[in-house]
């Protein structure tokens, strides 16, 4: 089976200065795939490369199709979404219009209709503060708020990037249940960078450690948590 997303010796840079050195990865339909490793280490490098965001070389396919080069917008309308570090909440706009603004590249105004009430099943305290202005929103809120607008997009893929951030454990437990039931129940493909490693393998089904640009070690995630090297620098024990 070809997968869905395929990264084959992916260099990137900023300028003079090289982030990746020739990562190769693959994400299958309907599985989440996780990222480790170090602050600096590529991580999320990796996914800005994969949307188009940085300057890169190699081979990137999406669903069979060579996305290297393509514009950002034209990436996400294969069916891309990008839960950025930060969030990307749109602070001046309400909740509601930053959710439909996660439709922007849909013209099926019916089933944007039904997606948004289907957003606000998963986080319902979204539908409570539809009308207020996000910037007013926890920090927990504006995280619900970015998977969600991801979500608008009716993706194939997300790209998460630190969705535990900031988040007191407990909140932490009820997000990530919340994206294994996106993945299981809409066949969604998740790509997750995350610093909570044990809860990053816990949920995912493949994992990868990226150190200085590199993938040095990649399997099941369940073998990636019982490996002394992962234990040791990533779990504490």
């Amino acid at each position: 089976m070809t997968p869905l997303l395929e990264l084959h010796d992916v260099h990137a840079r900023y300028g003079p200065i090289k982030a990746l050195h020739g990562i190769t990865l693959t994400v299958d339909e309907g599985e989440i795939t996780a990222i480790l490793g170090a602050n600096g280490a590529g991580k999320t490098t990796t996914l800005r490369a994969i949307c188009g965001m940085v300057r890169t070389e190699g081979a990137i396919r999406f669903a069979g199709r060579a996305i290297h080069g393509r514009k950002t917008e034209d990436i996400a309308r294969l069916g891309i979404a990008h839960v950025p570090d930060g969030r990307g909440t749109f602070l001046h706009l309400t909740t509601e219009e930053n959710l439909r603004l996660g439709a922007y590249v849909r013209k099926d105004r019916a089933a944007v209709a039904r997606d948004l009430e289907r957003v606000y099943g998963y986080f319902p305290r979204l539908k409570e503060r539809g009308h207020q202005q996000a910037g007013t929103l926890s920090g927990c809120e504006q995280q619900m708020l970015a998977v969600s607008r991801a979500l608008m997009l009716a993706p194939k893929l997300m790209l998460l990037d630190e969705p535990s951030f900031g988040l007191a454990p407990l909140v932490v437990r009820e997000l990530f249940a919340i994206l294994r039931a996106i993945n299981v129940g809409e066949r969604v493909s998740m790509l997750l960078v995350e610093q909570n490693a044990a809860m990053a393998l816990d949920l995912a089904d493949r994992a990868c450690v990226i150190e200085t640009g590199r993938v040095v070690l990649s399997g099941a995630a369940a073998e990636l948590k019982r490996d002394d090297a992962v234990r040791r620098s990533y779990l504490g024990y």
